[in-house]
């Protein structure tokens, strides 16, 4: 069943798009950074729509990825699952290796490790305002039924889901075949079923997979 009873349409803004999150690559989207009331909110049969943000002029306002959630796990199932190590970082590999967002686990004692990866300062070590940021929910959210556009973001009516971009962290709306939001899923899917977990396009910042983000100040260094 596409849309699910009791589920609902979390709508957000990606304001960057490297591929790390969401992480598109390997026929498994996942969410495992950012977003932390998202990841801690959403359960399995609801839907994410990444919109991208009016800081990507070309694709602003346009769907980069829409994901029904298939799996819900915590960081140390993820980072313990063999199905997920192609999702662990590998910061002098391929593109699509450095992005890995399978970054976190815990020690013996309980602490948290942050892997070296795309949320690490720029030397690999811990930057734990992304840490601190990250694991405010620990909750990866994972797909096996997606579409990722990328970079050939595709236009959506935001209207009819009351999406504006003053719009703050997301919108969250209940799902029914007949109203607005059933409606928009069900026409994205229908249209791009083909592309069903792809990658249409490398990702609008995809040639910059080398740098790291800092969360707190939005510096990419």
């Amino acid at each position: 069943m596409l849309i699910e009873k009791e589920s609902y349409l979390y709508a957000y803004a990606i304001t960057r798009d490297y591929g790390f999150a969401p992480n598109p690559f390997h026929s498994i989207c996942t969410l495992a950074t950012c977003k932390p009331r998202i990841r801690n909110s959403a359960s399995i049969g609801d839907w994410i729509l990444g919109v991208a943000g009016s800081n990507m002029r070309d694709a602003s306002r346009k769907c980069i990825l829409l994901m029904k959630v298939t799996e819900k796990i915590s960081f140390q199932e993820y980072w313990d699952n063999s199905r997920y190590s192609m999702k662990k970082p590998l910061r002098n590999g391929s593109s699509v290796r450095m992005l890995g967002d399978n970054i976190y686990h815990k020690d013996a004692k309980g602490n948290w490790i942050q892997e070296d990866s795309h949320h690490s300062n720029p030397d690999g070590t811990i930057n734990l305002e992304n840490l601190d940021r990250d694991t405010r929910s620990d909750k990866v959210l994972i797909s096996g039924y997606f579409l990722y556009f990328g970079a050939a973001a595709i236009p959506i009516d935001l209207d009819s889901i009351e999406y504006h971009h003053r719009i703050r962290d997301f919108r969250k709306i209940k799902l029914t075949e007949s109203n607005n939001g059933g409606k928009l899923v069900t026409s994205i899917m229908t249209k791009y079923h083909h592309n069903l977990n792809m990658v249409v396009s490398d990702p609008c910042q995809f040639k910059d997979s080398h740098k790291r983000v800092d969360q707190a100040t939005g510096k990419i260094s």
